[in-house]
């Protein structure tokens, strides 16, 4: 039986499977993160059973998330199929499913109105903000609202294998509009840097913390990502359909739709009291 040691050849052997797998770039690097972090604990020894389920243990004992556990786990999973080791695989953590989510985490309608108060100097960074929560669409999907996409009146992105067609509200296609007018910008990405690229994840991010203050919103709250999952709570608060909103994201699972619209603790337990089984 070969010894089962895993080496930098077959690391670069995985990553252009991912890569024909046609994974976003975005996924590669991260399984490619995952599978790095499992040879730094492995070190010389030769790949088992039992020393995966060690590090399985060794990711609980630092009490990491178990939803980032399950997550590294696939990631090593893949790899282990891939070199054909399909025996070494551990079963991920089970997990009763949360009903909530912590309020500190959700970002509010109101806040996302200071936030936008707080950037109305910064009319770039505003009209980002809106196109995210107006839309769902993922930060990374922001390259695809071109002069040409938004005077049409709708965008079509493709992300992790998927293309879907994003609709743009009337109001916010014509805010666009006026803005690459403004800023003459004839075709093309609308969201530039001044150096003529693509506003890209960090830079929005980094702008949107620099808000925080003025706005008096937790910074913990401010990140592109919450301004999807407002739009996924508040489309959900009107329609109650989850079908028709994880076709808006991009999801390929609803599992994954309803941890967006999940709301806080303080909600749900106004939503129990409202049942007045206590009396």
């Amino acid at each position: 039986m070969e010894e089962r040691k895993i080496t930098q050849n077959q690391i670069l052997s995985y990553r252009q499977y991912l890569i024909r797998e046609e994974k976003s770039t975005a996924t590669v690097e991260k399984y490619l993160r995952d599978v790095r972090a499992f040879v730094v604990y492995v070190g010389n020894e030769v790949v088992t059973k039992e020393i995966v389920m060690a590090y399985k243990k060794y990711l609980q004992m630092r009490e990491y998330a178990v939803r980032s556990i399950n997550s590294m786990l696939a990631s090593l999973n893949s790899l282990l199929d891939f070199l054909g080791w399909a025996d070494c695989r551990v079963k991920a953590i089970k997990q009763q499913k949360q009903v909530y989510c912590a309020e500190e985490q959700e970002l509010t309608k109101a806040e996302y109105m200071r936030l936008l108060d707080a950037a109305k100097r910064k009319p770039q960074l505003q009209l980002v903000m809106k196109t995210i929560c107006g839309t769902g669409i993922r930060v990374s999907e922001l390259r695809c609202f071109t002069v040409e996409n938004v005077a049409r009146g709708e965008v079509t992105v493709n992300c992790k294998g998927k293309t879907r067609t994003v609709l743009i509200p009337g109001k916010l296609r014509k805010l666009l509009l006026d803005y690459a007018r403004k800023e003459k910008i004839r075709s093309g990405v609308i969201f530039l840097t001044r150096s003529g690229k693509p506003l890209n994840r960090s830079r929005i991010w980094a702008q949107m913390k620099a808000l925080c203050e003025q706005a008096g919103v937790e910074a913990g709250k401010v990140f592109p990502h919450n301004l999807r999952k407002l739009f996924a709570r508040t489309f959900y608060g009107i329609e109650k359909d989850i079908a028709k909103l994880a076709d808006i994201l991009g999801h390929s699972s609803i599992n994954t739709t309803r941890i967006y619209i999940m709301t806080t603790g303080v909600e749900h337990r106004r939503k129990i009291e409202r049942l007045g089984l206590v009396i």
